[in-house]
């Protein structure tokens, strides 16, 4: 199929009706299974995003590339490591420089890596201390649950370390319902992905399950990333090994942490591997050595690879770092013009919420961005159209 221009705006009206939707009929948003039902606006390979002629792809003209991109100079630098993904980016979370990528804007499922912007949006908006009770449509979810019961109320902590560890799929719907409703916390999750000009992702479920029109980018979640690292809160959760939930005053269930790079690669800080069988294994990782944070992403693996090769280009990427010359970098988020003042919501998923009100202040200081904590639906759907305000390329695969 040959490349195409599409406006910014028109993808903005479709991330726009998607919160509003959700706004409208929260419980109608129901969750897709592992196999998933397949994306509108990508292919089981994923659509890319970037082509040939008009404004440079965010980042750096070079980003728009579909194949390997990577610029050795005369650094003498070992070649980059073949990893079997679709899609990759190696960046330097410090500097922002982009070491190396693979079709870095190309639209792909993010399976469960989007827990990481689910987790970076409400992580400064919910409090941890408050309980909110799961509601139906949370306990529905599958699979990779940790088993909420309906009526029940569960610390929002434990929410985030149970979503973050077991790839808990229950709990990041339940965690969305907190800042009000489904449609309110889906407003902030795509908000919160427009402040950070992660303009290739569009969520539709907060848990990642493969849904229509629901994509990412590499490029996207390494942006995604470098905003959890600026978190403590984010690597106190992520970073847990081992933990127990309890599902009822009668029922525990261990929480083991599937990011094996947390145990196997010296220097490992966080990260979150993805499954679906629609969009292959994804994964984000993060390590530090000597002084040096590099993030590392990967979309559309084989199954069973992606730490295998996250471990092949984070060695890579240490090896690299100061040598190679930059393809690009990671861009900053959009900083609000003035600070807002973010209303209280006292409702969470089923109307009830335990101590304190799951939703919470916050200032522009405290918090990744006042379009993020002010959480409601009007909010997300002006915010969608931020950054859309001139074209970006896009490319559909034959």
């Amino acid at each position: 199929m040959p490349d195409r221009f599409i406006p910014r705006a028109a993808l903005a009206v479709a991330a726009a009706g998607l919160a509003a939707a959700a706004v409208a009929a929260p419980a109608a948003a129901t969750t897709a299974s592992a196999a998933g039902t397949a994306s509108a606006s990508a292919s089981a390979a994923g659509t890319a995003a970037a082509g040939t002629g008009g404004p440079q792809a965010i980042g750096g003209a070079e980003l728009s590339g579909r194949g390997v991109i990577v610029n050795y100079g005369s650094s003498g630098a070992r070649k980059l490591p073949d990893v079997k993904a679709s899609a990759f980016v190696i960046a330097d979370a410090d500097t922002g420089q982009v070491l190396a990528a693979k079709d870095p804007h190309g639209w792909y499922r993010p399976a469960s890596t989007l827990k990481v912007l689910t987790a970076v949006s409400l992580i400064p908006l919910l409090n941890p201390d408050a309980t909110v009770v799961a509601s139906k449509q949370a306990t529905s979810v599958s699979p990779t649950v940790v088993g909420l019961i309906p009526g029940h109320a569960y610390a929002i902590s434990d929410l985030f370390t149970a979503m973050l560890t077991i790839s808990a799929n229950d709990a990041a719907v339940a965690l969305a319902q907190a800042a009000g409703s489904f449609g309110k916390g889906m407003a902030v999750i795509n908000a919160e992905a427009r402040h950070l000009q992660a303009d290739d992702t569009v969520a539709v479920e907060p848990n990642g399950l493969d849904a229509p029109g629901q994509h990412t980018s590499a490029y996207d979640m390494a942006l995604v990333a470098r905003q959890a690292l600026r978190l403590p809160a984010f690597l106190k959760y992520d970073q847990t090994i081992t933990a127990t939930f309890a599902v009822s005053k009668k029922k525990s269930v261990p929480l083991d942490n599937q990011n094996s790079l947390l145990t196997s690669y010296p220097g490992a800080i966080g990260g979150k591997i993805g499954w679906t069988s629609a969009a292959g294994a994804t994964y984000i990782g993060m390590a530090r050595r000597n002084g040096v944070t590099l993030i590392v992403t990967l979309l559309h693996c084989p199954a069973l690879t992606e730490i295998d090769s996250a471990e092949s280009l984070l060695n890579w990427g240490f090896a690299a770092d100061g040598k190679v010359t930059p393809v690009g970098t990671l861009v900053s988020a959009v900083q609000p013009a003035t600070p807002a003042r973010t209303p209280q919501v006292r409702s969470a998923a089923a109307g009830d919420v335990g101590r304190r009100a799951a939703a919470r202040p916050q200032s522009a200081a405290s918090g990744p961005s006042t379009l993020t904590t002010a959480g409601y639906s009007g909010v997300g759907i002006l915010a969608a159209g931020l950054g859309f305000a001139y074209t970006r390329r896009q490319r559909s695969r034959a």
